[in-house]
């Protein structure tokens, strides 16, 4: 072929040669530029289906522009060829890159989200790839990822198996439905976009075999080796993004690309190597993070107000429908640590952080905010308030409207009237409101029965106050939940919820709240209505999707809980709850091999919770219960004594050491806590008989008369 015209193209040299065709590069003697030109196996075709198919799918895929995926200029035709013509790129394959090993994790990642931007676009053109393999993506001499082929049908597979290595090796990307022959859809993508990843990260591929057919049984049958016993270096949180997108099933993978790159922009992405993230900004929702304000009050007693006005502010932003907003618990985990905020930012997964001080003295208050771009660190917007602190709510509108503008944000006006709308005009309702939430995030129960006080006072204040009563019906809820509380707690958080309700109906704490007392009482349908509407209202509302979660699992609905742990996880990545339960419920549903990049990502976020908040029981048992499943019995001991010699009257934590040890194996001991934490108030039998936990326990004595014991007290609550 070197030195032959074929139509107006002189071809000068072999590229290569994949499972579809063979590439060369040639002079296009009528524009005069250099150009790739693809050579179909099988030349010259004799079936005018497979022609007519193959000249559609080149349209489709010559319609898409984007930096990130190789332009197809035409396709053409003679008596003897039938070919594409397209951009000729200096580069190499990203097969050939990995011959020499892995690549850095910085590298990859980059790499792999320029894949996923060029697939994103294609997907919302209703291309699919189908065939996304390292052969088909090019790094040019720049170091940008260009996707090739896209429009071509993978080679044929089933049929005359072969142990050829360049058939063994393209199958090896193909999804599991694909080899089927089922429907596909961009989800078979994301199947192939997670092989590239692992075989970028590791330098080998999930699946192998000495011919076609058994590479398409490992595909169909087998799991992977974990990426990380390949490389040590490799993530918890990463390795578990593979894994998802790598599921066998389509249900478990990521629905669309789009929730990949949301979690890739959490990792360190290097714009030497990308040049997209800075570039193409405006391509995806504006979002932010608002950041725990800093207290400069002379006396540092308004930790409580400071962090108020954030977290007022984050729902302010929360009603705005064009702007993603981190949960408020997810941002406040940054709370005192000394981090660069575009650290921060990339972690959270936003584009934009706000910080700010509050300065509260002589009933006058300064409030300074800066709006800062993750990308590069710059300021987009600042502001300075010192004004009497009865103006603190229209302070707090100023400074969404002003966040809104900045971000290039179009308000809608019933956008502008939900941000110009207050819970309360009262500063003293407002001050007694932000110190329940105060003490109410404390979770133990001395500072929730202080809370209760709080938003009782705040209520007293101004009856009006809806959010008051929402604080005040979870307070009764975690007394019932968590601290031995009666029913008639449970009745108050009912009746509290419900006044909010009637306050202000669109109040999505108000609507979680009273999804969480209904689902204690066992009024399951009702209260996932009421978790549903919540999350309608606010998509970052972390303790709907939690709350529901663990409603789900207590009624044995296990894979939706599933998918509200992740749902959770996702909305605060900073939380460490979510991946322990998460983990644990695998061990439940008999899913043992999908537990341990879980918990290794639950143990990092404890550690790294512990580190700020050292005395927090719930976070120490959970992290010993992870530690415990990970086989690292010594230091869960430690965990474990810890919390036996503090906690003595708080049910939850002493139901979570009995956990503990019956996991470890000493039954005397577990039976001895679980005991203690009945007696003290611990009352749910339905939670109880569902604990995985427990099972090393069922047949002694001692609880089996507990379980009795507990049906006897008629307090079977079904709490979650």
């Amino acid at each position: 072929m070197i030195g032959k015209l074929v139509s107006h193209y002189k071809i000068l040299e072999k590229l290569g040669e994949g499972g579809t065709g063979v590439v060369y590069k040639a002079l296009d003697g009528k524009l005069n530029r250099i150009v790739a030109l693809k050579f179909f196996h099988d030349q010259p075709f004799t079936n005018e289906d497979q022609k007519a198919f193959l000249t559609r799918e080149a349209q489709a895929a010559a319609a898409l522009n984007h930096p990130n995926i190789r332009t197809i200029y035409e396709i053409d035709e003679t008596d003897e060829y039938f070919f594409l013509s397209m951009a000729f790129i200096e580069g190499a394959s990203l097969k050939k890159n990995l011959i020499d090993g892995p690549l850095n994790i910085e590298t990859a990642i980059s790499i792999a989200y320029q894949v996923a931007d060029g697939l994103e676009v294609a997907h919302k053109n209703s291309i699919i790839h189908r065939n996304l393999n390292s052969a088909n993506i090019l790094i040019t001499d720049r170091g940008l990822a260009k996707i090739l082929n896209f429009g071509l049908p993978p080679p044929t597979v089933r049929t005359e198996m072969t142990s050829s290595s360049k058939f063994v090796n393209t199958t090896a990307y193909l999804s599991p439905e694909l080899l089927r022959s089922e429907e596909v859809d961009q989800r078979t993508d994301v199947w192939s976009w997670g092989v590239v990843l692992y075989e970028m990260l590791t330098g080998k591929l999930p699946f192998k075999g000495e011919s076609q057919e058994n590479v398409i049984h490992a595909i169909l049958n087998d799991e992977p080796p974990l990426p990380s016993k390949m490389n040590i270096e490799i993530p918890v949180k990463l390795e578990r993004l593979i894994t998802r997108a790598m599921a066998k099933s389509l249900q478990d993978r990521h629905q669309n690309i789009s929730e990949i790159m949301v979690e890739l922009q959490t990792f360190e992405i290097s714009p030497q190597i990308t040049g997209q993230l800075e570039d193409h900004s405006d391509q995806t929702q504006p979002s932010i993070a608002v950041l725990a304000f800093e207290d400069m009050s002379p006396a540092k007693d308004q930790e409580y107000f400071c962090d108020g006005i954030a977290e007022e502010i984050i729902n302010d932003l929360a009603q705005v429908g064009g702007l993603h907003v981190a949960s408020r618990t997810s941002s406040f985990a940054y709370k005192g640590m000394r981090e660069d905020i575009r650290n921060i930012g990339k972690k959270l997964g936003v584009r934009s952080v706000l910080e700010g001080s509050v300065r509260r003295t002589d009933g006058r208050l300064r409030i300074t905010t800066q709006l800062i771009s993750v990308a590069d660190g710059y300021h987009l917007w600042t502001g300075q308030y010192d004004r009497e602190i009865e103006n603190v709510f229209a302070i707090q509108e100023e400074i969404a409207n002003s966040i809104a503008l900045a971000l290039k944000v179009e308000l809608t006006d019933e956008e502008k009237h939900a941000i110009e709308k207050t819970s309360t005009r009262s500063i003293e309702a407002y001050d007694f409101y932000l110190r329940g939430r105060r003490f109410f995030y404390r979770h133990k129960r001395k500072y929730t029965h202080h809370a209760i006080e709080m938003f009782a006072r705040a209520i007293e204040k101004d009856s009006s106050y809806a959010r008051a009563y929402a604080g005040k019906a979870d307070c009764h809820s975690y007394l019932f939940w968590y601290f031995g509380g009666s029913t008639a707690d449970l009745e108050q958080a009912e009746k509290d919820s419900q006044t909010a309700l009637k306050l202000d109906p669109n109040l999505s704490e108000a609507h979680a709240a009273r999804g969480l007392a209904l689902s204690l009482s066992k009024r399951f349908e009702e209260a996932e209505k009421e978790f549903e509407t919540a999350i309608e209202l606010n998509l970052n509302l972390f303790e709907a999707y939690y709350f529901y979660a663990r409603a789900c699992f207590v009624q044995g609905r296990y894979e939706e809980a599933k998918d509200l742990y992740l749902k959770a996880s996702r909305v605060n990545p900073a939380d460490y709850q979510s991946p322990a339960l998460l983990a644990f419920l695998y061990k439940t549903m008999g899913q043992e091999e999908k537990m341990e990049p879980v918990l290794h990502e639950a143990l990092d976020k404890v550690e790294q919770h512990l580190a700020l908040n050292p005395d927090d029981s719930r976070a120490i048992y959970l992290g010993a219960d992870v530690l415990i499943r990970l086989g690292e019995k010594p230091k869960a001991m430690e965990y474990v004594k810890r919390l036996a010699a503090t906690e003595r009257d708080e049910p939850y934590l002493l139901y979570g050491i009995a956990c503990l040890y019956s996991l470890i194996g000493k039954p005397e001991e577990a039976v001895y806590y679980l005991t203690k934490s009945v007696e003290v108030g611990f009352a749910h039998r339905q939670y109880l008989e569902k604990d995985s936990d427990f099972d090393a326990i069922r047949d002694h004595p001692s609880y089996k008369a507990l379980i009795i014991d507990l049906k006897a007290r008629e307090k079977d609550s079904g709490s979650i």
